[in-house]
Parts: C-alpha cells; sequence; structure tokens
C-alpha cells in the first residue's frame, strides 16, 4: 500500500473549539500539546510541549541542537523571545579560509553555532508558563523511548536525507549521524517504529536539571569534545555563556490589521517589507494575473533589501524602522512595473523547520518556530546523546565587507520566522509557514488569502502557492491556474510548474474570534498536519 499515493481530490475543514487548540505537523506531536492543556497548562506549556515532542516525532526537520523563535500573546501583550545561537566565539573568516574554504560548507563542525531551542523551552517555562517544566518534555522522553511509527511525510523526507548523505557524508564524525538515524543501514519506513533511548536519555536530563545540563553540564562538555574532536570551534565557553534573548516585535499595518514578526536577525522583516509594498494597491480578484505579479515583484524587492542589509541586529548598517518606513516603501513601489524585474538578491534554498501553534481557553496563544536548518542540519549527532546539532551557520557570508560576514560571537541571516496578527490591541491569532527561504513568501500569501480574499485558515493555507526563487524564475504548484501562469509568462516572469508540493512550505494558522473566544484553526495539507483540540 503506497502512502504517498492520494489520486483523489480530499478536503479538509477548519477546526473550531473553544478551550484549547495546537496545530503541527505531526498528528502525535498536537496530541502531546493538548494533553498539557488538558492538565490544566496555557498556551506556553502546550508550546513547549509540542516542541519537544517534535524533536522526536519530526526529526527530518528539527532538533535539540537547534534554533527557535517565539511571538508570545500573553495577558493582552506580545512578546518575542529570539533563541537563535552565536557562532562560536573563536571562528573567524580567516580561520575558514586558512582551512581552505571560500564559502560556509554545508556539513560538519564548520556551519554549527550554539542551539538555542532547550533554552528557548526553559525561558518560556519560567516567564509564562504554569505547569512544572519536568512534566512537559514527559511526551517527548516517552515517544523517543518506547516508540513510534513513522508518518508519510516524515518517511518521505527521512529517506530522501539517508539517500543524500550516504553519498556526502563519509567522514567518520558522521557514523553517529547513521547510527541514530539509520541504524539498519536505511531509513526507517512508513509504518515501521523508530526509536531512539539516546534521545530519551537527553531529554530525561534537560527535565531533570532544568536544560542545565546542556549549556553548563554533561551534555556540554560531551558537545565541546566531539567539536575538539573534529577541528571544530565550538567550545564548553560558547555553550556556556549563551543565553535567549527576549526583544520587542516589529510590524506594519495591513488592512486594517496589524502583522507582526520577531526582528532581525531573523528574515520576518522580509515579509513585512512585502506587505508594505503591497498595502500600496486594492486587490479585488485572487485568482488573477496581476495579483501574483504584484505579490512577486514586490517579494522579489524585499528578498533584494534582505540581501543587502539584513543580519544579527547589532550588525546592521541600515534601521529596521528605515526598511519599514512609508517612504521607502514608496520609493520601492515605484519600481514595480507591469513586466517582470531582475532585482540584486540572494537565492532562495529549501530548508528544515517545524511551526507549531497553540491557543488556550484564557486567549493566551503562542506562534513557535524551531529547526536543524536544511533538514537534519550538520549531518552531526553527539556521541551517545542522540543530539543532532544545526548547520545554521551555513547563511554567514564570508564577504568582510557584508552586513553578514561570519565573526565569532555573531548570529547569522536566520530563515525561521513566527508570524502573529492582532487588530485595535487585540491577538487575532499565530500563523507561519515553515521552509527556508519560502517563509517570507508563505507569511505574505497567507495574510493576504486571509485579509485581502478572507479565506478560512484552512483555505488559506490549501491555497495554490508560488515560491520566486532567483532573477525571473518562479515555481508554482500543480494545481496553480494554467491559464494564469501563462499570462505571467507573456510578461516575462520564467514559471516551472513543480510536480511536488512539499518546496512550498507546511503552515498552521489558529485566529481567535475575541467576542465568543471560539478558536478556528487551519493545518498543513502538504504534511502530515493535524489540529488537536478541545
Amino acid at each position: 500500500m503506497d502512502y504517498l499515493n492520494y489520486p483523489y481530490q480530499s478536503q479538509r475543514m477548519t477546526a473550531i473549539a473553544n478551550q484549547g487548540m495546537v496545530a503541527t505537523s505531526q498528528p502525535l506531536a498536537s496530541q502531546a500539546g493538548l494533553d498539557l492543556l488538558k492538565k490544566g497548562g496555557n498556551a506556553v506549556d502546550a508550546a513547549i510541549a509540542t516542541a519537544a515532542t517534535l524533536t522526536v516525532v519530526e526529526p527530518t526537520s528539527n532538533g535539540i541542537g537547534g534554533d527557535a523563535f517565539a511571538l508570545v500573546w500573553m495577558k493582552d501583550e506580545l512578546h518575542g523571545l529570539n533563541a537563535s545561537g552565536p557562532a562560536p566565539a573563536s571562528i573567524s573568516i580567516d580561520a575558514l579560509k586558512h582551512k581552505g574554504y571560500d564559502e560556509m560548507p554545508t556539513h560538519g563542525f564548520m556551519p554549527v553555532t550554539v542551539p538555542g531551542v532547550p533554552a528557548a523551552w526553559k525561558a518560556l517555562s519560567d516567564r509564562f508558563g504554569k505547569l512544572p517544566f519536568h512534566e512537559l518534555l514527559q511526551p517527548a522522553i516517552h515517544y523517543a523511548e518506547k516508540g513510534y511509527p513513522i508518518s508519510p511525510t516524515l518517511g518521505r523526507f527521512w529517506e530522501a536525507a539517508v539517500s543524500t548523505f550516504q553519498k556526502k557524508l563519509t567522514g567518520e564524525e558522521f557514523s553517529h549521524w547513521f547510527e541514530t538515524f539509520a541504524p539498519k543501514g536505511r531509513a526507517p519506513q512508513i509504518g515501521e517504529t523508530w526509536s531512539s533511548p539516546n534521545h530519551a536519555a537527553t531529554l530525561r536530563s534537560l527535565a531533570e536539571t532544568n536544560v542545565d545540563s546542556f549549556y553548563q553540564g554533561e551534555l556540554a562538555e560531551k558537545m565541546a569534545q566531539f567539536s575538539r574532536e573534529y577541528g571544530g570551534f565550538l567550545s564548553l565557553e560558547d555553550l556556556q555563556s549563551y543565553e535567549p534573548e527576549w526583544v520587542t516585535p516589529i510590524s506594519v499595518p495591513y488592512r486594517g490589521y496589524d502583522v507582526w514578526e520577531i526582528p532581525p536577525n531573523g528574515q520576518g522583516i522580509v515579509a513585512l517589507q512585502a506587505l508594505n509594498l503591497l498595502r500600496g494597491y486594492d486587490f479585488h480578484e485572487k485568482e488573477a494575473a496581476e495579483t501574483y505579479h504584484l505579490q512577486i515583484e514586490a517579494m522579489k524587492l524585499a528578498f533584494a533589501d534582505g540581501h543587502a542589509h539584513l543580519a544579527d541586529l547589532a550588525h546592521m548598517k541600515t534601521s529596521v524602522s528605515d526598511l519599514l518606513s512609508e517612504a521607502y516603501a514608496k520609493e520601492r513601489r515605484s519600481l514595480i512595473h507591469r513586466t517582470a524585474r531582475l532585482p540584486e538578491a540572494g537565492v532562495p534554498t529549501r530548508g528544515g523547520t517545524v511551526y507549531l501553534a497553540t491557543a488556550d481557553k484564557e486567549g493566551n496563544m503562542v506562534s513557535y518556530i524551531q529547526s536543524n536548518y536544511m533538514g537534519f542540519g550538520s549531518g552531526l549527532v553527539v556521541p551517545g546523546t542522540g543530539i543532532a546539532l544545526q548547520n545554521r551557520g551555513h547563511n554567514f557570508s564570508l564577504d568582510k565587507a557584508h552586513p553578514n560576514a561570519l565573526q565569532g560571537g555573531k548570529r547569522s541571516y536566520h530563515t525561521i520566522i513566527p508570524g502573529f496578527l492582532t487588530k485595535d490591541g487585540h491577538g487575532v491569532g499565530p500563523f507561519g509557514v515553515m521552509g527556508g527561504f519560502m517563509q517570507p513568501q508563505g507569511h505574505v500569501q497567507v495574510v493576504m488569502n486571509t485579509l485581502d480574499f478572507h479565506l478560512n485558515p484552512q483555505a488559506a493555507l490549501d491555497a495554490p502557492r508560488w515560491q520566486w526563487m532567483k532573477d525571473r524564475t518562479v515555481w508554482v504548484e500543480p494545481h496553480f491556474p494554467n491559464s494564469i501562469a501563462q499570462q505571467l509568462m507573456r510578461i516575462g516572469h520564467d514559471v516551472h510548474i513543480q510536480v511536488d508540493g512539499s518546496a512550498f512550505g507546511r503552515g498552521q494558522i489558529i485566529w481567535r474570534d475575541n467576542e465568543t473566544g471560539t478558536l478556528y484553526g487551519g493545518t498543513e495539507s502538504r504534511t502530515d498536519g493535524s489540529i488537536a483540540s478541545y
């Protein structure tokens, strides 16, 4: 039986509840979050439990050794958490060039940065959680120890990763990854049960020590030792000095609402810049070539600015307020014409990330995202721990003049971005679309589907997506209207119809009716998406 073959049209309906809701890309993780809500936890407790479980039940996209960001709506106020880790203090452009690198490599220790995920869980729990921290990790520990059957999309990405890594990762340092994720010499198959006792032991250690073991104790020492053994720069001091940062979210007004993102080093500002350009137009029809043309052109200009200016906020030479000003939007909007342009920008690539949204009966909501980047990240697993290390440093530039130039202690340009919507000072809800440089493009499309075209949350996610790739190249999904694709071609867009929708991001939405408290959720049809609610 082929669990990846769905030849017939199917339909998902908006999930509706009023006591609590968790939306993720994995049913087991959604249920874990809901269980914590039913035990008396709030939206933050549910988000942490869900995120921890996702490191086990979707390791193809995230892990304990990755980074995280969160937007938390708590007691009528929005809070931002940046839990992305910096480059190791001892790394430098000269050091990499001395090792023979002309650009940041994809795998191995060179792109490994300090993991922020465990610190994110602890920071959220300390500030906003209701339940004891150790309780939040129990579902993840259970699945890591007892195992769980592989779901369809998970199995597909896992098999692709193993196939790629078997060809590329031949060094001894990668053997622990294969022992963990391909213990039988292959990826676990769809429906086959997989477990990771080492991962369970690490999660149990995090629960018992309030994550101190990861940054100060035994786990930190194992990471540092592994790094030293294979010429890495990550040190015990890098881990010991790490703290996540509470930040002030940034926003732009759009159609009577405010759209919120985390400030740089995340690329949420790219989505906000594009929306700032697009709010200067009136859109009367979604399925029209002009609508898609304007969206694509605005996105190109926003990415051009992101490529030129976005970095660790402390190292940016251009201010966020300048990039989001109406005067600058008007100037950039004037560059959009009736035919496709060629802006200078980076080349978007695909990534590995999980996004989740939670809401509780008190009106608290969380927009949370965590990632190893590029699927399984660096290809490194710390021996005896199950910790897969991220490769987030791959986004650094080795051009010393660039704002995003590699530097010890500096955070890289970051692709993962949680989104949030408010109206007149009231929380409307969390939204996000994971997937590398597709993320701001997905945010723009979901926001416009909701606010310009009044689609319910499920329909807003189900709508066919486009993705600008580079130059005039635009990918569209298989069910994208062919007549519109042809019209876009005639005005200069190089449109490529993809046979597979997995490259177009995977999202979740929860909207809250502030008058009734009713929750409305949408989940991703492009993955094993699920909503648990009551």
